[in-house]
Order: structure tokens, then C-alpha cells, then sequence
């Protein structure tokens, strides 16, 4: 009887190393995806470095879980920007709690003043699209990726990414007319 559980045991191990080594193999073609996208949609380089670190721990805890390996790039694509989405959220709700007590601050540099807030109209209007368009935006337009390879990451056809860019584009515009 133990020989067939020490038997078993080590068909287990093997098998474990063999993930391991997959998933770190893995890993190290996507190594810089994950901050990336975490950085796309914080804008905080600590921030997007925690995301990434803790996006790559759930893909380990759960890489066993994921059928389809070849998939595994569109799969941490998802799951770090719904943990960076999680993270901005959360950050929202404690400014919002903080700005309570800030005094307001004095202009110093209005040049440096207006291109701020130039920026910030811009990530509100882009955090204000739909996470579907949203997504396609800051893949395409802030990455840099092209068409093609939002498609791929995020398993969508490539008539899909593009439509839906046209879509983030006309309605950036339309909310960028409204506020100026």
C-alpha cells in the first residue's frame, strides 16, 4: 500500500515541478505586461507594482485552474485590471474621505497648473468610458499595442477592438467638448 501512495506521491511532484516551471516560464514572457496594465490605470508606479506583484500571486494560486495555457497573457491582461480598477476604487473612496480635511491649495505655476488639469480631464474622461471601451483605449492608445494585439490579449476579434475604439474616441471627444 505504500509503494502505490510513495508512487502516487511522486506522479504528484512531477507534476506540480512541471507547472511550476510552466507558469514561470509563463511569467517571465509577461513579466512587464502586468505592471503595464496595472500603471495604465493607476498612474502610480508603487501602486502598479503592488497590483502586478499581487495579480501574479493569483495567477499562481490559480494557474492549475486555467484550461487553456496558450491564454494565459489575456488571462493575467484581465485579472490585473480588474484588480487595478479594485485598487483605484478603493483609493477614490479614501481620498475622498482625506480631501475633507485638506486645505485648498494656492497656485504656484499656472502654466503647470493648467497642463495638470489638462491631464487629469483627459484620465477622467478616459476612467468615465465603460470598462469594455475603456480597456481598448489605454491598450491601444497609451501602450501603444496595436490593434492586433489588444485582440489577442483580450480574445476579441480584431473588427471588435476597432469598433470599439471608434466608439472610446467619439465619446472622449463628446465628454472633452462638454467640459471646456
Amino acid at each position: 500500500m505504500h509503494e502505490y501512495t510513495d508512487r502516487l506521491a511522486g506522479r504528484f511532484a512531477a507534476v506540480n515541478a512541471d507547472l511550476e516551471r510552466e507558469f514561470e516560464a509563463r511569467l517571465v514572457e509577461s513579466s512587464t505586461l502586468a505592471f503595464r496594465i496595472a500603471f495604465s490605470v493607476l498612474r502610480h508606479r508603487q501602486d502598479a507594482e503592488e497590483v502586478a506583484q499581487e495579480a501574479f500571486v493569483k495567477a499562481y494560486r490559480r494557474f492549475t485552474q486555467l484550461r487553456d495555457r496558450d491564454r494565459f497573457r489575456a488571462w493575467l491582461v484581465r485579472m490585473t485590471w480588474r484588480l487595478a480598477i479594485d485598487r483605484q476604487r478603493h483609493d477614490r473612496r479614501r481620498m475622498a474621505r482625506e480631501q475633507m480635511y485638506e486645505p485648498e491649495p494656492t497656485p504656484d505655476a499656472a502654466d503647470e497648473a493648467i497642463a495638470r488639469e489638462r491631464a487629469a480631464q483627459l484620465w477622467r474622461a478616459i476612467d468615465a468610458l465603460p470598462d469594455k471601451l475603456r480597456i481598448v483605449t489605454v491598450l491601444a492608445n497609451i501602450e501603444g499595442h496595436d490593434v492586433a494585439d489588444v485582440a489577442r490579449l483580450l480574445g476579441l476579434p480584431p473588427g471588435t477592438v476597432k469598433s470599439r475604439l471608434f466608439l472610446a474616441r467619439q465619446r472622449l471627444k463628446e465628454h472633452l467638448q462638454c467640459t471646456r
